[in-house]
């Protein structure tokens, strides 16, 4: 079928919205071009690049008429670095946007009449993670750190990333600057060959500890004494420097092996006023600031009085299930993965929780059985990967029937999937509240309430 463009056409298009990956989206004649750098509501030149079946892509040439809410991106490797997507737009432009996203993949998707509300976003959209996985290269003998180009796994080299700690930048600043004087020369994944694969940096934003995590190939670090003497000097604010293993031909950051280098082998955080062990590895929201906010508007969606059983699926090391403790009578969490019910369980006794209780294993099947033992939720939460919920514990649920759902959510495509799935069997949705957990890129979550129907 022949597109209505064709390769190396010189157009003149509005741009109308964007895709998930922050291109810009202008159709001619219903075909869609995806345009990097374009922003919805502009009026631009654009050259075509490559043309398919059904959409192709152009590159901006020249904007003819711009975005009132465009804005010169303060990064200098933004449009090469993969890390954000949305710096050319303002942060009202964003919150826009996302509101408008959401509200249309709920209709779209779900057919969900529910009210879409403003986004929660942030007072100072910058410098909000607290977790940094930063890849090492070496090019003609200069070191390069930073972080991978859009699709790729060339690194954009840099020497600060604005939506990450200071301490981060602190630290890879300096490993980058030292490595090969310590003998951390950075891995290759073409050749195998090399030692350092990422460092990894951990910032309780609440307690201020930090934690440094080297990723190796090999456990033998040769210079160890001053890989530590450089952290400390670098960040006096580190209580734990570890070293994680992983000698797998693989692009999986971390490896099984994890060792103690000095300090302890965690630090602590606070999310309100419930705190939380942070090891290597463990599962834990990266923006502390608009976890809180996620997780109050959870609890506000869940109306506790004291004398609810909850049920948290997906409950990883019980961050959203303590925050519900505070209110709840009892809440069970489920997980698959041992090792966060063991950091779940670690961190309810940390706290003084003895409401609570966690159990290893398929949601689908845990939540049944708990039924069968007279364990039967008043209210459910969840809080699923990416690909949302698995259909059998949207089954569970609509067999189950518990009087409210909670669902928190970070893929609103896949939210609206599973909701229509839920209304279908019998619940309705009453409100869905997005909020923003990573402004600069085109990544959103939202939390979902929903009542019995009939």
């Amino acid at each position: 079928m022949k597109t209505p463009v064709t390769k190396n056409d010189r157009l003149t298009v509005h741009i109308e919205d964007l895709t998930h990956d922050g291109a810009g989206v202008a159709k001619v004649d219903g075909y869609p071009l995806f345009i990097q750098g374009g922003l919805p509501n502009e009026t631009a030149e654009v050259h075509v690049l490559k043309t398919l079946k059904n959409y192709g892509f152009a590159k901006l040439k020249n904007i003819i008429e711009p975005s009132p809410f465009r804005v010169d991106a303060p990064c200098p490797v933004f449009g090469e670095c993969g890390g954000c997507q949305l710096q050319h737009l303002s942060y009202e432009g964003q919150l826009a946007w996302k509101e408008n996203m959401v509200r249309n993949v709920m209709k779209r998707i779900g057919k969900i009449d529910a009210p879409v509300l403003p986004v929660k976003g942030m007072e100072k959209p910058w410098e909000y993670r607290n977790k940094s996985q930063i890849p090492f290269a070496l090019e003609d003998g200069q070191v390069l750190a930073g972080f991978y180009q859009s699709k790729s796994h060339r690194i954009a080299d840099t020497n600060t990333c604005l939506i990450q700690s200071d301490e981060a930048d602190r630290l890879m600043r300096a490993v980058k600057e030292h490595a090969l004087e310590l003998d951390l020369i950075p891995y290759n994944e073409e050749t195998k060959k090399g030692q350092l694969r990422h460092l990894v940096v951990r910032k309780g934003r609440a307690t201020g500890e930090v934690m440094v995590v080297l990723v190796t190939k090999y456990a033998k670090l040769s210079k160890k004494d001053a890989i530590i003497k450089l952290i400390r000097e670098v960040e006096p604010n580190v209580t734990s420097i570890m070293q994680n293993v992983n000698n797998r031909n693989t692009n999986v950051i971390f490896g099984d092996e994890t060792n103690t280098v000095w300090g302890k082998s965690i630090i602590e955080d606070l999310i309100g006023d419930v705190r939380f062990e942070i090891s290597a590895r463990s599962f834990y929201q990266v923006n502390p600031v608009q976890t809180e906010v996620l997780y109050k508007q959870a609890l506000n969606y869940a109306q506790l009085s004291g004398n609810e059983t909850v049920i948290d699926a997906y409950c990883g090391i019980g961050t959203i299930s303590l925050f519900l403790a505070q209110q709840a009578k009892q809440v069970l969490g489920v997980e698959i993965v041992p090792q966060a019910i063991e950091d779940a369980k670690r961190n309810a006794e940390l706290n003084g929780f003895t409401n609570t209780y966690f159990e290893a294993g398929p949601a689908e099947e845990v939540i049944p059985k708990w039924y069968k033992e007279g364990k039967k939720a008043d209210v459910l939460v969840v809080d699923p990967p990416r690909k949302g919920c698995d259909e059998a514990l949207l089954t569970t649920i609509i067999e189950q029937r518990p009087k409210r759902v909670v669902y928190v959510s970070c893929n609103p495509a896949t939210l609206a999937r599973d909701l229509r799935i839920l209304e279908d069997g019998g619940y309705k949705t009453m409100e869905v509240q997005p909020v923003d957990m990573f402004p600069q890129t085109t990544h959103c979550e939202a939390v979902a309430w929903l009542t019995l129907a009939f």
